[in-house]
């Protein structure tokens, strides 16, 4: 009797989280599509994001919100369906991204002057398994770090243009609007700052002290990930750590011996 309890096929819904896994963490040729296909519906989703201060004021901007929020919600429920362990996911600072993006998804006009906020999505990504996986397969962990930076920054850029626009560009003022909040994110960013376009008041001046500092710090960042030595990605099999020295015999954070694969050189 135990036997046949073992041998007896999924139903329900556990047949249901047995095929979500086997697309989300498979690493079959219709697996690795399905991944790609959500990547790409990822990007899409994001360049939504950037561009709905210039949509908001559309007749049919409410009806993509909608269709981006459903398609945020099913991405959501099938994630916490493949996972195998449900809480555990949830309390990762993805998870709560994509709810709070949801939420701006779902009441657009309660929410509207967070929605700068949706950018996010685009950190989100950069820090899942989406990304790791490809990256881990074919020998290029090396440069996660990088890209991270990269992402970080760009985001951080895309947040700032949609907080200005959003409460310093208070009439709307379409795509000419954004373009200036843009460009006053740029030149402050990159400190360049021609002066042509400043933010007024105080809450001006704050905005532009704190994206000067931050950005500064992440092209800091960006610069230490591009030009440090490489790191070696060779996970430890005493304590998991997965970055270490090229040359290193000992893992730093445990003092277990390492066997790092090298090229033979």
């Amino acid at each position: 009797m135990v036997a046949s309890q073992v041998d007896e096929p999924l139903t329900g819904i556990a047949r249901v989280r047995d095929v979500l896994r086997r697309l989300y963490h498979g690493r079959t040729p219709g697996a690795v599509w399905f991944q790609t296909a959500v990547i790409i519906v990822d990007l899409a989703i994001i360049g939504f994001f950037i561009v709905t201060p210039i949509l908001a004021g559309t007749a049919s901007f409410l009806w993509i919100d909608y269709t981006v929020a459903a398609v945020v919600a099913a991405d959501m429920v099938a994630r916490l369906l493949a996972s195998t362990d449900m809480w555990r996911l949830l309390k990762k600072p993805t998870s709560w991204v994509d709810i709070f993006i949801l939420a701006t998804l779902l009441f657009p006009q309660a929410l509207a002057n967070l929605g700068f906020l949706r950018i996010l999505r685009l950190w989100s990504l950069a820090h899942s398994r989406a990304l790791l996986t490809p990256l881990e397969e074919r020998g290029l962990l090396k440069w996660r770090e990088p890209i991270v930076a990269v992402v970080n920054l760009v985001t951080f850029l895309f947040i700032v243009t949609g907080f200005v626009y959003t409460f310093f560009f208070i009439n709307g003022s379409g795509i000419g609007g954004y373009v200036d909040a843009l460009y006053f994110t740029v030149t402050t960013i990159t400190t360049t700052g021609y002066g042509d376009i400043t933010l007024p008041g105080t809450a001006g001046k704050l905005t532009s002290i704190v994206a000067m500092i931050v950005g500064i710090s992440l092209f800091v960042r960006l610069a230490q990930a591009v030009f440090r030595p490489a790191k070696v990605y060779f996970e430890c099999t005493s304590c998991g750590l997965r970055r270490h020295e090229p040359d290193a015999v000992h893992c730093k954070a445990c003092g277990y011996l390492l066997k790092i694969p090298d090229d033979g050189n």
